[in-house]
């Protein structure tokens, strides 16, 4: 899952990106609204963290813009005003949820990863495919019933073919959804998490190389 946060104070922004890429999410930060609509418009985000009172363009503007462009990308707006009228009013310019200040990390983890699930076509919160079980809010995955422990990028790679469903996933597309921005498109970290994961998934192989398609689950 690749996230935005979108917050102006930095300390909390870049706290909740820490946290959101300890559960395996490849999150990009932003402490500006113009910032933010720069990044929306050219980046595949599922979920975009966002605060309403942001310098530059407020975060009701960015959501105004999120939505008005047909995006799939599915807003979770966070402000320290919490009334009903204010939960309303977010939610009318087409934020999907709505988070006060202060909040559990907890719950904002679980809210992201519900809004992520709607940003796509629907898929199961577990996904279980040739033998293999992933359970991201347990950050688990059990390959014919034995826990086999992965590293946070290892773990959102999977994630990214497992909710392909077998169909192939570009090198690309691995690198968009499970990196954030500063990834370097021309190395060959894509190819050296997707060895360092089959090996640790064990034999018999269950991702394949699709030549000059990417990979996939079989």
């Amino acid at each position: 899952m690749r996230v935005l946060v979108v917050e102006d104070e930095q300390l909390l922004a870049d706290a909740i990106a820490t946290g959101l890429r300890r559960e395996a999410m490849a999150v990009d930060v932003v402490y500006d609204g113009a910032g933010a609509w720069e990044r929306a418009s050219v980046n595949d985000y599922d979920v975009v963290v966002l605060d309403r009172d942001l310098p530059r363009l407020s975060g009701d503007e960015v959501c105004r813009r999120i939505v008005s462009a047909g995006s799939s990308t599915r807003v979770l707006m966070l402000t320290a005003a919490s009334d009903v009228r204010d939960r309303v009013a977010g939610l009318s310019l087409g934020a999907d949820d709505y988070l006060g200040k202060p909040f559990a990390f907890a719950e904002l983890v679980a809210r992201v990863r519900a809004l992520g699930r709607r940003a796509v076509a629907p898929v199961p919160p577990v996904l279980e495919r040739a033998g293999l079980r992933l359970d991201p809010a347990r950050r688990e995955v059990m390959r014919d019933g034995k826990l086999v422990a992965l590293s946070p990028k290892e773990f959102a790679v999977l994630e990214v073919l497992l909710r392909a469903g077998g169909a192939a996933v570009t090198a690309e597309q691995l690198l968009e959804k499970a990196w954030d921005e500063n990834a370097d498109p021309f190395t060959n970290v894509v190819r050296v998490t997707v060895m360092t994961l089959r090996r640790r998934l064990g034999e018999p192989a269950v991702i394949l190389t699709v030549p000059g398609a990417g990979y996939r689950i079989e």
